[in-house]
């Protein structure tokens, strides 16, 4: 029997909440994001390196007899399928079971799994392996995004969350550089050099192992199951370790959370109150995660096979061309991510996909007109995804911080899950399809469905992303568990949303106030 079964019904009044915002940012903060947040670079190294040897493995003696189509369009398509699966098998195995019990797990899981493709000697070993590393991955995500934005002060959560998914293309620049030398005959053997591509990730992700060890769990998980008196030792040793390195004393945390634990929390009950009580929020992150999956699944997948069907680029020298666009991709959250704590997440949001998808339905244009080189593609790519990666980066910080805690790994998995395997599956089958052909028309095709896909969801969200810039999560998203704030808590006070004893029974709220649900006959919140 776990501890939130054995304190179900006890209440709690708490301030660890409070005292993980008011933090100073610090060395230790760096270790969260260098611990976590790395396993990001290691998903860029295997997309993208994936995506480049994939004309060398279709090549006659790379000791893999497979078409290239199959590992731009199947392989790809199982790695996305076997994230999906995982996010959802994972995510629902986070928020019962904790996030760093988690996160060790999936990234094992990971490790192995690309170990062993760099073995594959048979197109069903090399999919089965890339469907099990995508597990992996798909339970980093639930996990990961979960336990950073609960420990990331909310000062800079935004700025943070985005830059640590934005890695995932300093892992791009990475792979693309590395299948150069791995591509090079010259150094190695053809059916060597892109195995060890694989084998190198497995090594990587064995560092990251050892360093995550250090990660401590999340106070607010450790709150809501009834280990209330861990949650406090482990903010009081981070506070000790922030107070010495900035040798003064900390700012006065604001406010208290009064939660009553009890047992876990049912799928009805998620799906309730994500869909239910929260179903305008459902709406955005479910439009977020299909436009960003599409664009960056169907089509990236994919440049390697455009550059040389329709440039002639020959297929070692494709890496140098990715490197640049991912370059152009990380510099996006790095640069734009501090706009979303300051000028807010619905302005930002809303102008990053918009953006991107009015510049792609440009590059398709110029595309269709045969007047760019593979120089100039390159260049138009870097402008679109600049924007496009910052987008698709504040997709995964939106779920998983607009609904409540104990639903947090379970939403971010959820809409990871349905969005990319709506995107993300069928996009690599089509574009696969698409480009294969060799006609330019199916290739602007598939940049305008792309393009229309962003512009969608950058629609939807200027009408419904939530102002969540520096607000604690607790205040963006009542907690289930929660029954009232104390005086000082964001949202607290009697007769509001984070109120005493009875809150959830006050007048309707918007849903951009502080814990407001959205529900019937209100401007888009107040549970009736």
């Amino acid at each position: 029997m776990s501890a939130a079964d054995t304190t179900a019904g006890r209440t709690v009044t708490t301030a660890v909440p409070a005292r993980l915002d008011r933090l100073p940012w610090s060395r230790w903060h760096w270790s969260v994001v260098i611990g976590l947040g790395t396993v990001w670079i290691l998903d860029g190294l295997e997309v993208t390196v994936v995506g480049n040897i994939a004309s060398r493995l279709s090549e006659p003696g790379s000791g893999l007899p497979i078409r290239s189509g199959q590992v731009t369009g199947v392989a790809a398509a199982l790695y996305v399928a076997g994230a999906c699966v995982g996010a959802l098998f994972w995510g629902r195995l986070t928020d019962r079971y904790g996030r760093k019990r988690l996160f060790m797990v999936t990234l094992a899981v990971y490790l192995a799994a690309t170990a062993l493709t760099a073995f594959s000697f048979a197109p069903w070993w090399f999919f089965l392996f890339r469907f099990l590393t995508g597990f992996g991955i798909g339970g980093e995500y639930a996990a990961i995004n979960s336990a950073i934005d609960e420990l990331i002060p909310a000062y800079c959560r935004g700025r943070v969350d985005l830059l640590i998914n934005g890695s995932f293309w300093l892992g791009a620049v990475g792979g693309s550089l590395l299948s150069i030398v791995a591509l090079d005959t010259d150094l190695l053997p053809m059916d060597i050099g892109w195995r060890l591509t694989f084998a190198l990730g497995a090594a990587l992700a064995l560092v990251i192992l050892l360093v995550r060890r250090h990660v401590p769990e999340s106070p607010r998980w450790l709150l809501i199951h009834g280990r209330e008196e861990e949650a406090e030792r482990i903010v009081a040793a981070i506070e000790e370790k922030v107070r010495a390195e900035k040798g003064g004393p900390l700012p006065e945390p604001h406010g208290e959370l009064v939660i009553r634990q009890r047992g876990g929390v049912g799928f009805l009950e998620i799906a309730r109150t994500v869909f239910h009580d929260y179903r305008r929020r459902a709406i955005l992150g479910f439009s977020l995660f299909i436009g960003q999956a599409f664009l960056y699944n169907a089509i990236t997948f994919g440049f390697g096979a455009i550059l040389t069907t329709f440039f002639g680029v020959p297929t070692g020298h494709t890496g140098y061309y990715f490197a640049v666009i991912a370059v152009g991709n990380f510099l996006g959250p790095l640069l734009l991510g501090k706009l979303f704590d300051s000028l807010g997440r619905r302005v930002m949001i809303s102008s990053t996909y918009l953006l991107s998808g009015l510049l792609l339905f440009g590059t398709a244009w110029l595309f269709d007109r045969g007047v760019l080189s593979a120089d100039t593609l390159t260049a138009c790519w870097c402008v679109v995804l600049f924007f496009a990666s910052t987008g698709a980066s504040s997709a995964y910080l939106t779920v998983s911080e607009i609904f409540p805690m104990e639903t947090r790994a379970m939403s971010i998995a959820f809409f990871y899950a349905l969005g990319t395997a709506a995107g993300g599956i069928s996009g690599p089958l089509l574009f696969a399809e698409l480009t294969g052909t060799g006609r330019v028309g199916d290739t602007v095709l598939a940049f305008r469905i792309g393009a229309g896909l962003m512009c969608a969801a950058g629609v939807v969200a200027l009408a419904l992303a939530v102002p969540a810039e520096r607000r604690s999560l607790e205040d963006i998203a009542r907690p289930l568990t929660a029954v009232g704030a104390g005086p000082g808590m964001p949202g607290g006070g009697p007769g509001t949303a984070g109120g005493g004893p009875g809150a959830r029974a006050a007048g309707p709220k918007s849903a951009d106030e502080p814990g407001a649900p959205d529900g019937p006959g209100t401007t888009g919140g107040g549970r009736r």
